[in-house]
């Protein structure tokens, strides 16, 4: 027989959400109204990552640093499907199932896969991040951006 719905039952979610949300706002107004209001130049500038944001918006960026973030999305997918299976591994392995070596087996498979990726990566020189590695970065910045100055002078003539 199932539960009967009760909606005071959900009164501790709704009451966590009123707090979070008046925390929230309340941290915005005391911030308008103790905080100081002198606007400088450099507080009106745009805030990029600790960086100055100098130079084009469309500036290039290495292929390398495309990898990475590609590398991290890899290894981000590992975990989303790894702590799950870890967590309910002992459920799904109980005799009741009668699962355990497949179960093992088609984990081993995957992680043997992600490692298979990873020692391509480490061959490929993807973590290398010495002084020729950067040299080459840098220097394929550079002729991308050259490229791209060009094309905006191409424009500009023909416009």
């Amino acid at each position: 027989m199932p539960f009967p719905f009760r909606l005071y039952d959900y009164l501790p979610i709704l009451l966590m959400f009123i707090v979070a949300g008046g925390f929230a706002v309340g941290n915005i107004f005391i911030s308008q109204f103790i905080g100081q209001r002198k606007q400088t130049r450099t507080k009106m500038m745009p805030y990029e990552c600790g960086k100055d944001p100098v130079g084009s918006a469309r500036e290039r960026f290495s292929v390398k640093f495309y990898l990475i973030a590609m590398i991290f999305i890899l290894f981000d997918i590992e975990v989303i499907f790894l702590v799950p299976w870890a967590v309910v591994f002992k459920t799904l392995a109980s005799p009741a199932y009668g699962l355990r070596n497949l179960i093992f087996v088609e984990m081993m498979v995957f992680v043997a896969l992600l490692l298979a990726g990873y020692v391509y990566v480490i061959k490929k020189g993807a973590f290398d991040w010495g002084e020729t590695a950067r040299r080459e970065a840098e220097g394929e910045a550079r002729l991308l951006r050259d490229m791209e100055q060009r094309n905006i002078a191409k424009t500009r003539t023909a416009a």
